[in-house]
């Protein structure tokens, strides 16, 4: 069987689109420009875990896969540290109020993923887990 590399350097630029939100300027940061390489100003490596694989299938069959880019605190300039495919941890970086910018997969990302997850299979299946005889239920006394 093939070997696959779990990780792949992704190059791309951030771009602030200055704009006004109820009479407040601000600033719309997006990515723009990602790519597989290292030709970007910015480069993060993407790397991918056995822990992850439902949270892959699952961005994969949305109408629209993207990736998650961590840039830094919100509300300051951003600077990119961190970047995965999983929505899971795109939302832990929210709650620990980090900034975090999606843009789409691309096309060759996406048929790497999904050779990832033909190699090493799909995630287990985490519902309802088959209980021993009885367990849970309020056992009888014996008189």
């Amino acid at each position: 069987m093939a070997s696959i590399s779990s990780h792949r350097p992704l190059s791309f630029e951030v771009a602030g689109e200055p704009l006004v939100i109820k009479g407040f300027p601000t600033t719309r940061w997006r990515v723009v420009d990602l790519a597989p390489g290292e030709a970007g100003p910015w480069t993060l490596e993407l790397q991918l875990y056995m822990t992850e694989r439902a949270a892959y299938r699952f961005n994969l069959t949305s109408r629209s896969p993207r990736l998650f880019i961590r840039a830094g605190e919100a509300g300051a300039t951003p600077r990119p540290d961190a970047i995965t495919a999983s929505q899971e941890v795109a939302a832990g970086w929210l709650d620990g109020e980090h900034r975090v910018l999606e843009v789409n997969m691309p096309l060759a990302i996406q048929a790497w993923l999904e050779a990832y997850l033909a190699l090493h299979g799909e995630a287990p299946d985490e519902g309802r887990k088959k209980k021993r005889r009885g367990a849970g239920r309020a056992r009888e006394l014996e008189s």
